[in-house]
C-alpha cells in the first residue's frame, strides 16, 4: 500500500543539465571542474558542500583556488545555479494536485546555495513557495548525509513520521533507487523523458518491479 509520496528534486521535478555548469564554470577559469561535478554526485570540496561538511564561505574559498583571480562569490554562485535549468510548470501543477491524495515529500541531495536561491525561485512560479508543495522536505546538507547512505533514508522517515514501507519514492539515479529499497521502501526510477505522473499511475496499477 502507499501512503506517502517521496521525490528526489533534480531529474525527477527540476530539469538539470551538468553541462551547463561545467562550460560556466570554465569560463571562469576552473579548467578541471569536470573532475568535481558528477551527474548524480560530486566530489571534495562539491561533495562537502552537499553533505554539511563544508559551509558557504569554506566552499567559495576553495573555489577560488581554481578560477581566475578577482572572481567574486556571486559569479561563483550563479556558475554553480547553471546547473538546474529550471522546474516546468506543470509539474508544480502536478505536485499540487497529487498532495490532495497523499503526504508529499522531499528527499533531494543538493546544497545551500542553489537550495536559497535558483531552487527557491522556480518554487515561486504560481506565486507560492516550496513549502506549499511539500509536507516536508529533507536537504542533504541538513541531514549532513549524501543518498544513497542509510543514514539520510533514516533521517527522513523519522523528521516525517512515515513508514518506508508505505512510502513511495522517485529518483533518477538507479543507485538511489536499489538503496532505497534495500532500506524499505518502494521506489522507482525516474529515465530521462519519464514524468513522475504517468510513472505513478503506472506503479499503481503494475507495481514497483522495474
Amino acid at each position: 500500500m502507499i501512503k506517502n509520496l517521496m521525490f528526489d528534486l533534480g531529474g525527477v521535478i527540476m530539469d538539470i543539465d551538468r553541462m551547463n555548469c561545467v562550460r560556466a564554470f570554465e569560463k571562469l577559469g576552473f579548467s578541471d571542474i569536470s573532475d568535481y561535478l558528477g551527474d548524480y554526485g560530486q566530489k571534495e570540496f562539491f561533495l562537502g558542500l552537499e553533505n554539511g561538511s563544508v559551509d558557504v564561505e569554506e566552499f567559495h574559498r576553495c573555489v577560488k583556488e581554481h578560477v581566475a583571480s578577482g572572481t567574486t562569490d556571486d559569479q561563483i554562485d550563479e556558475a554553480f545555479n547553471e546547473f538546474l535549468t529550471g522546474i516546468p510548470r506543470h509539474r508544480l501543477v502536478q505536485l499540487r494536485d497529487l498532495k490532495k491524495d497523499y503526504p508529499v515529500y522531499l528527499l533531494s541531495n543538493t546544497n545551500p546555495i542553489m537550495f536559497s536561491s535558483k531552487i527557491a525561485d522556480q518554487f515561486r512560479q504560481e506565486g507560492l513557495t516550496i513549502d506549499d508543495y511539500f509536507d516536508g522536505t529533507v536537504t542533504s546538507f541538513e541531514a549532513k548525509s549524501y543518498k544513497p547512505d542509510r543514514r539520510i533514508f533514516e533521517y527522513a522517515a523519522e523528521k516525517f513520521g512515515i513508514d518506508p514501507r508505505e512510502t513511495l519514492f522517485f529518483d533518477d539515479s538507479q543507485k538511489n533507487v536499489e538503496a532505497a529499497r534495500s532500506y524499505g521502501y518502494q521506489a522507482v526510477k525516474v529515465n530521462p523523458g519519464d514524468e513522475f505522473a504517468t510513472l505513478l499511475a503506472e506503479v499503481l496499477e503494475n507495481g514497483t518491479d522495474k
